[in-house]
């Protein structure tokens, strides 16, 4: 196969089981699919799960593929299904505390001052815990992602670009609220 074969060509090959049609369109789509992954900012071993499942997924839909000339489209949506979908995945993460063994890498601070910091820690995220998923998602999105606007976010989250700050001040006073609670 020359480097002129269409699209549709190699799909229909690559459906049929030929490898070499299977490298083509895989050489031919790799770099679109790796920056829309690299576009949500994934680290890269997220990135690298994000492509390969959008591959994955091309690999499950090959004979389903009705317009081979917009293969491209396809697979930057699926690309953007599967980021989100490991954004949302990573968001449901919750760090737990260890316990007074965990180490904190300062072993010049003095016990008590630990104790207190760890303490502090555990509240924290016990807080942040008891908050709703839409603003834990949303919180850490704003805090620890590298998406850079709120369109961005709002498409991450699926909400509209107008809610988040609004939503993002509840959430936060809510975090307060329940913090408060506790000291």
């Amino acid at each position: 196969m020359d480097t002129d074969t269409s699209t549709q060509e190699l799909l229909a090959a690559a459906a049929c089981g030929d490898q070499t049609a299977w490298d083509r369109l895989v050489d031919r789509f790799e770099r679109l699919v790796w920056s829309i992954a690299r576009g949500f900012r994934l680290s890269d071993a997220d990135a690298a799960d994000v492509c390969q499942t959008t591959w994955l997924r091309l690999v499950e839909h090959l004979q389903s593929i009705n317009d081979p000339d917009r293969l491209a489209g396809w697979l930057a949506t699926t690309a953007r299904r599967e980021a989100i979908s490991v954004l949302r995945k990573r968001d449901r993460e919750v760090p737990i505390f260890d316990g007074p063994d965990e180490e904190d890498g300062d072993e010049d601070q003095d016990p008590e001052r630990q104790a207190i910091a760890q303490d502090e820690y555990r509240e924290l995220w016990n807080a942040f815990a008891a908050l709703s998923e839409r603003c834990q998602c949303l919180l850490r999105v704003l805090a620890v992602s590298p998406l850079k606007s709120y369109a961005q976010i709002a498409e991450a989250l699926k909400m509209p670009v107008g809610s988040i700050g609004p939503t993002r001040a509840r959430c936060l006073g809510q975090l307060r609220a329940r913090l408060a609670a506790v000291t």
